[in-house]
């Protein structure tokens, strides 16, 4: 498998948070989903719950805004069926002519599970300019 189904897969999936789909979500995921976001606890999060309440309920993006992500200084590791990639995430927003712009340390470990990768664990920190 070539590596640039992996980077669509993780395009793909960051999309289905910021444009709150959350059966495109569920679908870009493993039901046993690990996630570690120092901004929501301090706690490993486990399964999809809390996640696709977050995406269907929460208003992350108010109605009219825009978006537009980039991957900085992106790096893919591969052993076999699994794949670990970690980047900057540069998210910028604007509503209504207001830009916000933050930064986020992300790792993500995806795995080929029958034919399609899916993301099995998230680890994210904070930059210097989040911190």
């Amino acid at each position: 498998m070539d590596d640039q189904a992996i980077w669509d897969t993780l395009t793909k999936h960051l999309r289905t948070i910021y444009e709150r789909d959350p059966e495109g979500y569920r679908q870009s995921v493993t039901e046993d989903l690990v996630i570690y976001e120092w901004y929501v606890t301090p706690h490993r999060q486990d399964g999809l719950g809390s996640h696709l309440f977050f995406i269907s309920e929460t208003n992350m993006f108010p109605p009219g805004a825009k978006y537009h992500f980039e991957l900085l200084e992106p790096k893919l590791q591969r052993y076999g069926d699994t794949a670990i990639v970690c980047y900057t995430l540069l998210l910028a927003t604007s509503v209504q002519g207001e830009r916000k712009v933050s930064t986020v340390n992300e790792t993500r470990v995806l795995v080929n599970v029958g034919g399609q990768w899916k993301v099995a664990h998230v680890h994210k920190s904070p930059t210097s300019a989040t911190a």
